[in-house]
């Protein structure tokens, strides 16, 4: 006999959504900084030209730029839909902070709006094998920041 799904409140999505955002502007920052040294000028102009030196780091960045475009679109389309205000803050600050620091926060604001507009929606399920997905998703990105900043 296999588990149970797993009913997730919006609750502990704001939670995990909030930690995601955390960890993010922690770890991209811890980095950012190092990098940039004293100089914020100098060492932007520095950091994009390293962003486009090797194949992988430009593999990287295109997938970063595609990706957070695409989460752009969403975000927008999203905010009109559910009413959402102040979105292009989120957009913006995506660009110059970081989307994965942003779009969590988005989403935060995304479920407290849901929750005004239909305080009992249908539930979010997740299946075991969504769980462990996830959990083995979420380890590799917790190893990866962690990593980042003791390197």
């Amino acid at each position: 006999m296999g588990c149970p799904p797993m009913i997730i409140s919006r609750q502990l999505l704001c939670i995990v959504y909030r930690a995601i955002a955390l960890v993010a502007l922690v770890a991209t920052w811890h980095q950012n900084v190092a990098y940039f040294g004293g100089d914020p000028f100098t060492g932007t102009v520095r950091f994009w030209k390293a962003t486009l030196l090797t194949p992988a780091s430009v593999s990287i960045t295109v997938d970063i730029f595609l990706f957070a475009l695409a989460v752009a679109v969403w975000m927008v389309a999203e905010a009109r839909r559910l009413g959402i205000r102040f979105v292009w803050i989120y957009v913006v600050l995506g660009a110059l902070i970081a989307i994965s620091v942003t779009a969590p926060l988005f989403l935060v604001a995304r479920a407290r709006r849901l929750q005004a507009l239909q305080p009992v929606g249908e539930p979010t399920v997740l299946t075991p094998g969504d769980l462990v997905g996830l959990m083995l998703f979420a380890l590799s990105a917790l190893i990866l920041s962690v990593w980042s900043l003791f390197r």
